[in-house]
Formats: C-alpha cells, sequence, structure tokens
C-alpha cells in the first residue's frame, strides 16, 4: 500500500495526488475528475500517512484500517459512505474494536470508507510486499557487479604513478571596509 503522495484538503471532497510543488502551492489532480488546480499554503492539507484514529488506547494509523478493511473485503469495494450511520459505525468497529466514539465523528466515518473506496478504484490498496520482494531481488543482483567493478577500478588506479599535489594558490582576502562609502 503506496500512500505517498495523496493529500486530503479541508473543505474539499475526495482525495488528491501530489502532481508538482510550485513557489507558494503544490499543484494536485483530483481523483475524481482528474481535474488539476493549485492548493496553497492557506488551506489545511494533510497527508493519508499522518492521519490517525482516536482510539482509548494508542491511536491507530489510517493507512492499518485501510489495510484492515482491504483485507476484510479482499481487495474489493467496501461499504458505501452514503449508508447509515449505524451500518458504518458498526462496520468500523470490526476494524478498530476500540475507537474513541466521542472524539470520532460521524463524518469522519463516513471519509474512511469513502477515501477506502476512492483508493480500491485507483488500486492504491494492492499490498507493496510482492513488489518489494522484487525490487529487492534486482537490487542484490545488480549490487554484486558493481563491487567487482569497483575492485578493478582500485586496481588500475593503484598501477598508475601518482603526480605530486600542487599547492593551493592563496588568495589574498579583501580589505574590510570601515566607515560610510558615501560620496566616494
Amino acid at each position: 500500500m503506496n500512500l505517498k503522495g495523496i493529500i486530503a484538503i479541508s473543505g474539499r471532497p475526495g482525495l488528491f495526488k501530489v502532481v508538482a510543488q510550485g513557489k507558494n502551492n503544490v499543484i494536485v489532480e483530483s481523483m475524481i475528475d482528474k481535474k488539476r488546480f493549485p492548493a496553497y499554503a492557506s488551506e489545511k492539507i494533510s497527508t493519508l500517512e499522518d492521519i490517525s484514529i482516536f482510539t482509548y488506547d494508542e491511536d491507530v494509523k489510517l493507512t492499518e484500517v485501510l489495510k484492515s478493511i482491504y483485507d476484510k473485503n479482499e481487495g474489493k469495494e467496501g461499504i458505501s459512505h452514503k449508508e447509515d450511520i449505524k451500518a458504518l459505525e458498526k462496520e468500523l468497529k470490526n476494524h478498530v474494536q476500540n475507537y474513541d466514539q466521542e472524539r470520532v465523528y460521524p463524518s469522519d466515518i463516513r471519509k474512511v470508507f469513502q477515501w477506502y473506496n476512492l483508493l480500491q478504484k485507483a488500486d492504491l490498496l494492492k499490498p507493496e510486499e510482492t513488489e518489494t520482494v522484487a525490487q529487492d531481488e534486482k537490487a542484490v543482483k545488480e549490487a554484486k557487479p558493481k563491487k567487482e567493478d569497483s575492485k578493478k577500478k582500485t586496481a588500475s588506479v593503484a598501477k598508475t604513478p601518482s603526480k605530486a599535489a600542487k599547492p593551493a594558490s592563496v588568495k589574498k582576502a579583501a580589505p574590510v571596509k570601515t566607515g560610510s562609502s558615501r560620496g566616494k
């Protein structure tokens, strides 16, 4: 599950993918209608990796909750966020048994299931394990030849005679100016 670059903007529906970064803003693309627009620093922006759900014990990361929903639904679309709030609370209780019912509002519960369905449609919830294993294998195969190449380079460097190092030319420091430079 790679949620890097996926953000939520307060006051705007849905999720957004960071496309580019400008001087005073971030260019984002809506995951709903694929429209791009700038998100300014005055807007409240949260990355999905940083969002947590309040519990009575220790807060649970949203990524863990989304993974739990993904595993339970076997990678299929989950319950709609437009369902009755009682059904949504019951479903969330299956994934986060001890969530704080006073601090987790019904709108937050709706967002969790809406975001899950958006990410599932975009195929961003697939586990990374298979991808990371393949990348690790490639890295191991590529690392071995590089070690041999570095040995060859050090051997060829040792064969060439070394030249005497020239001392660096010493630059004189500029004189320190004092007082006003007015009228000069």
